[in-house]
């Protein structure tokens, strides 16, 4: 089958690789029909290489139809339309029984100290491989995989396997009210939702800052008030000054470890990355190489007593953290992988009408093959033609 490879910093390419194979009974084999990039996968595109081996198969949003299954797999059957979580759970073990998918103990990556493994996602997260790919083997395909209806494109229905959930989970930890004012900060995909699930959930105002002319007219056309930081020097006051002084309600957090605004952060992500392997991972995970522009951001518009959700991806040490302000404050925090399956019951009466409440249809900027990957990538990387949100077509 064709796949898209991780082949180091800063390159892709789309290789021939072996078919995919059931190897437990808990497994199955998905033909991918439609398959996107992350804001994630940049990560691993640029930042977090020492942790990946060349030929390794990227991706995390993967939809297609089932080919094949194990024994133990009774929920699908050949021919059913699946969309697969991001994150790999058992649905049996204590922590998903709880709810806690993104911890499910049973794939928990325990040798490195991190939570369930991810499709397509460094050794961190188990090397599984992933879904840019034709095919995708499924591990706990008993619990993972979920049917989708027919009669509507693919779009509608793929970003269950991460955008929508991780949003809603977004939102959900932001603990929106109706009548609130929040802030989202980055407007990629994750923002995008984010910012359009707060105002489902009540939200009086949503507020969201970027200064990519395409994301913002995006935000704009579903009722989002938007800020640039290139024009607006000072986010968190203009925040106030849209409040009463007060601040937001609560704070979305989604831009992560890219943040502008850090330049020496920005210098020693970078400088971490072209360290050999050992030494990149140990500076990783000892200094305070993650850029902190949005996090600070955040911690500055929140009003006093309100709440703060980081859904953005860190990679490493964020430091210092404003321990003083955030306790004189009173501010909740709350973080973490979307637990997938977890918000997949809430979000799927709003996808199988006719009509569109969230907005999905009006997220995917760019459809393009699978050969076009490393395209794809470097497009999306550096924003260009407008590009927010890629699917591919295997």
């Amino acid at each position: 089958m064709r796949a898209i490879t991780w082949q180091g910093t800063g390159k892709v390419s789309v290789e021939t690789v072996p078919d995919p194979v059931l190897r437990e009974p808990t497994d199955a084999i998905v033909r991918m029909t439609s398959t996107a990039i992350c804001g994630s996968d940049l990560h691993l595109y640029d930042v977090l290489g020492m942790y990946l081996d060349a030929g390794d198969i990227l991706g995390h949003e993967p939809m297609g139809v089932v080919e094949e299954v194990g024994a133990e797999v009774t929920h699908i059957r050949p021919g059913d339309r699946v969309v697969i979580p991001f994150n790999i759970s058992c649905g049996q073990c204590w922590m998903c029984r709880r709810g806690f998918y993104a911890q499910c103990e049973t794939t928990q990556v325990s040798e490195h100290g991190k939570g369930a493994s991810l499709f397509g996602y460094t050794r961190l997260y188990g090397q599984v491989p992933g879904a840019q790919a034709e095919f995708l083997r499924v591990p706990q395909a008993h619990f993972g995989p979920i049917k989708v209806p027919e009669g509507h494109p693919d779009e509608r229905f793929l970003f269950l396997s991460d955008v929508l959930t991780t949003s809603w989970q977004a939102a959900r930890y932001a603990d929106v009210q109706p009548g609130d004012t929040v802030l989202v900060t980055g407007l990629g995909p994750i923002g995008q939702m984010s910012a359009r699930i707060a105002r489902h959930l009540g939200a009086a105002k949503v507020i969201a800052v970027d200064n990519v002319p395409e994301r913002l007219a995006m935000a704009s056309r579903h009722g989002i008030e938007t800020l640039s930081f290139d024009e607006t020097t000072d986010i968190p006051g203009a925040v106030r000054e849209l409040t009463q002084g007060r601040g937001a309600d609560s704070v979305i957090e989604a831009v992560g470890m890219e943040a502008h605004g850090t330049p020496f952060q920005a210098a020693a992500q970078k400088a971490a990355g072209l360290l050999p392997d050992p030494l990149a991972r140990k500076a990783n995970e000892t200094f305070g190489v993650d850029r902190m522009g949005a996090l600070r951001t955040a911690f500055d518009a929140v009003r006093r007593a309100g709440t703060i959700s980081i859904i953005g991806v860190y990679g490493g040490q964020a430091d210092p953290f404003p321990m003083m302000d955030l306790f004189d404050k009173g501010v909740t925090l709350r973080m973490g992988q979307a637990h997938v399956k977890r918000w997949v019951d809430d979000i799927m009466p709003l996808l199988t009408g006719d009509d569109d409440p969230l907005g999905v249809d009006d997220l995917v900027t760019h459809r393009m093959p699978l050969d076009e990957a490393p395209e794809a990538y470097e497009m999306f990387k550096n924003k260009q033609d407008g590009c927010i949100k890629v699917v591919l077509k295997p």
